[in-house]
């Protein structure tokens, strides 16, 4: 495969250049916040921006994090008898939510 390099000048240009002069690096600070996941307390590690995602989520449902982090929990073992990595599954949720819908690949 023959991949084109992209300058600085190039991706400067682009809309919405993460590596702006005033990017906040501490949205990719890991941060462990204690859960309750349907009333077990759990310890998840995400990333600040995550979070923040979560935070927007529940306001929009008029609920807590931990409950939409319960939903989440719920649904994934009734309609998939589970997930190995929850914090990551937690991220695709967030990242879906932020793009505008659900994902179909």
């Amino acid at each position: 495969m023959n991949e084109r390099a992209c300058t600085a000048e190039q991706l400067r240009m682009a809309p919405g250049d993460p590596f702006q002069a005033d990017f906040n690096m501490g949205l990719a600070r890991p941060l462990s916040r204690s859960v309750r996941l349907n009333g077990f307390a759990t310890c998840l590690r995400l990333e600040e921006v995550y979070w923040k995602i979560l935070e927007r989520i529940a306001a929009a449902n008029r609920c807590t994090v931990n409950a939409v982090l319960s939903h989440v929990d719920r649904e994934v073992h009734l309609r998939h008898g589970g997930v190995k990595n929850f914090s990551g599954l937690v991220r695709v949720i967030c990242v879906v939510y932020v793009l505008g819908g659900g994902a179909k690949p």
